[in-house]
């Protein structure tokens, strides 16, 4: 009888054990994908695309379940599996790619009123004609913490934010696609904006060491040292690789006397005097006699329209906060971070930095409220699924800004992915990179590149491969019909040539 009971005992216990491990086992949620027929007609001819919407689910290494990684991927129908793909994402971090999606890349887009602010809904949504649909197919990745992506299983937030984190999971799905869509054998590219050009830096050197290299890079709007963004103690490159385009907003905004033949001649001019003279009076600190710095703020203020009274204050140093507000001041205005030819009212004409962002007070609702119109009706995503825009509205949402390559003596001393994109460069020669820039893009500024670009020591034949365009736009060129035009022909020229 004893016996008996300790086997009950035992299997009670047996039970209730299984019973509690199976209910703290997290359940693995399956991906969704929602199919439907999209059309774009680009010169003169219609082409079909099957399109997919959703999410997969992205596995680590060891094949375990981690995500559910969002994507739209647009397919020619009836093509070839060796056509050309394009992976591409915006930037943040942590952003949704529908900025892209909808303003040039794909069948459809949103027309804004450039440069100032579009009236409410409705909003008028048109044919692309300037999409890359006609060269190849596209997949629009939103990372996770944005867009339909969540982890799932036992992994968390942070094990997909931050730089390596991030490169990482986007890594594995680029991989696992290309193998489900048998497109392992196509020419590849990578085509990021903003965060996104730190983001592909790392990436194509991350792809190629597992064996998958691309054909080409496509940066728009790229910066690849994060510290040339934060104007840091004791650091002048920041205000030095500003300049230019505070020069070039002014010009814009018809704040200099003499603005020469064009906007590339005065630039040129601005270039030289910023690497010939504001630099070397940087470097000096406060060793500048009095003479020499009324000088030179005397020309900082003939190229930037801000005065020289404001640049001696500033000791030379003027942020590009400190720029938007004070650049057109005196008509009660700030302009834009994102691009400098938009405006809009200085809510606070005492405050020393702007408070507010005009380009992306003006077309952030038109995108946003427009691509859900998109995505739930046309490319026919369930309603009760939430598409988030940006982590940031996410609780918690907190970047891991460490990247392997940037620790020394265990600090960190850089925020940087430039090593990366040289080092894939140097071990690919056959890699190509294509950069474009808006000459009033002041969030990533054209001349931080240029700086960025001369500084990997490359020899003359493989700098050759960096392909550098300016538009005269700003951060997100393509909202400006000519620029946009540009961009297409920019972008189908370089596919061209690397898939030859």
């Amino acid at each position: 009888m004893k016996n008996q009971l300790l086997s009950t005992v035992l299997v009670l216990f047996t039970f209730v054990a299984f019973a509690q491990e199976k209910s703290e086992k997290k359940e693995i949620p399956d991906a969704e994908i929602f199919t439907s027929t999209q059309s774009v007609t680009i010169n003169g001819k219609t082409i079909t695309l099957a399109t997919e919407t959703g999410t997969v689910q992205l596995r680590d290494e060891n094949d375990k379940p981690i995500a559910l990684f969002g994507f739209t991927h647009y397919r020619k129908t009836n093509s070839s599996k060796n056509r050309p793909i394009v992976f591409a994402f915006n930037g943040g971090p942590l952003s949704a790619s529908f900025w892209l999606h909808f303003g040039v890349l794909g069948p459809k887009r949103i027309e804004i009123n450039d440069p100032s602010y579009t009236k409410p809904a409705p909003y008028k949504v048109v044919n692309n004609e300037f999409s890359i649909l006609d060269k190849a197919d596209l997949v629009m990745i939103d990372p996770v913490g944005v867009g339909f992506s969540k982890p799932i299983g036992d992994a968390k937030w942070e094990d997909f934010w931050g730089v390596d984190q991030d490169i990482r999971s986007i890594g594995l799905f680029i991989e696992q696609f290309i193998i489900k869509t048998d497109k392992m054998n196509a020419p590849k590219y990578l085509l990021g904006e903003s965060y996104g050009t730190f983001r592909n830096a790392g990436l194509v050197k991350h792809l190629q060491d597992k064996g998958i290299t691309m054909n080409g890079v496509i940066m728009v709007s790229a910066v690849f040292d994060l510290q040339h963004l934060l104007f840091g103690p004791g650091d002048d490159t920041a205000y030095l690789i500003h300049f230019p385009t505070y020069a070039a907003t002014a010009w814009y905004h018809n704040k200099v006397k003499n603005k020469g033949e064009s906007l590339e001649a005065f630039l040129a001019e601005v270039r030289t005097f910023t690497q010939n003279e504001y630099a070397p009076a940087l470097l000096k600190g406060d060793q500048l006699s009095a003479s020499e710095k009324a000088a030179v703020a005397q020309k900082l203020a003939d190229y930037s329209g801000v005065s020289q009274a404001y640049y001696l204050k500033a000791d030379l140093r003027v942020t590009n906060g400190e720029y938007f507000q004070e650049a057109l001041r005196d008509k009660g205005l700030t302009v834009g971070r994102l691009d400098s030819r938009f405006t809009g009212i200085n809510e606070d004409p005492l405050s020393q930095s702007s408070l507010t962002d005009p380009q992306s007070d003006a077309i952030s609702p038109p995108y946003i409220s427009a691509f859900k119109d998109y995505l739930y009706n046309d490319l026919n995503v369930r309603k009760d699924l939430s598409y988030t825009t940006s982590a940031s509205t996410r609780k918690n949402f907190k970047w891991d800004w460490k990247h392997n390559g940037n620790v020394v003596w265990n600090m960190q001393v850089a925020t940087t992915t430039l090593p990366d994109m040289t080092s894939a460069m140097k071990r690919n020669p056959n890699l190509k990179i294509l950069i474009l820039n808006g000459y009033y893009d002041l969030a990533t500024v054209f001349y931080g590149v240029e700086h960025s670009i001369n500084h990997m020591g490359l020899d003359a034949d493989l700098k050759k491969n960096i392909i550098m365009k300016y538009y005269e736009a700003g951060h997100m060129m393509y909202t400006h019909i000519p620029s946009m035009q540009k961009f297409k022909k920019d972008v189908d020229a370089f596919i061209d040539q690397t898939t030859n």
